[in-house]
């Protein structure tokens, strides 16, 4: 499996991220409260879930559960495990790498994650 890290958004107004061609705004960034998910709906009808972490740094990434198939990631508790943040599904509790989307309890496991864009 292959993985990839992307940069994310810092002290910015709005939340872009990458869909398809172009960017799409998804939100005001001080909508975003520190520590906890939020999910929003992109045009093509995927849903994403949006991190703003303690240091500023904003990460989003597909809000489905691969072990379970629920909606559910955007609820997730937060934590960091050697300095790398991470989401535990609400729901098995499984671990996802905010920045590359690897599950860190199943190597075989990831999901995807966006690129976030600072405007």
């Amino acid at each position: 499996m292959t993985t990839q890290t992307l940069d994310t958004a810092q002290d910015t107004r709005t939340v872009r991220l990458a869909a398809g061609d172009g960017w799409v705004t998804v939100c005001d960034r001080s909508l975003l409260t520190p520590g906890r998910g939020v999910a929003a709906l992109l045009p093509d009808g995927r849903q994403v879930a949006l991190f703003l972490d303690r240091a500023g740094r904003t990460y989003a990434i597909d809000n489905r559960d691969p072990f379970t198939g629920a909606y559910v990631l955007s609820r997730g508790l937060i934590g960091s495990d050697g300095g790398q943040p991470f989401v535990a599904s609400p729901l098995l509790k499984q671990r996802f790498d905010l920045a590359t989307g690897a599950c860190l309890d199943d190597d075989e496991v990831s999901v995807p994650v966006f690129e976030v864009r600072a405007d």
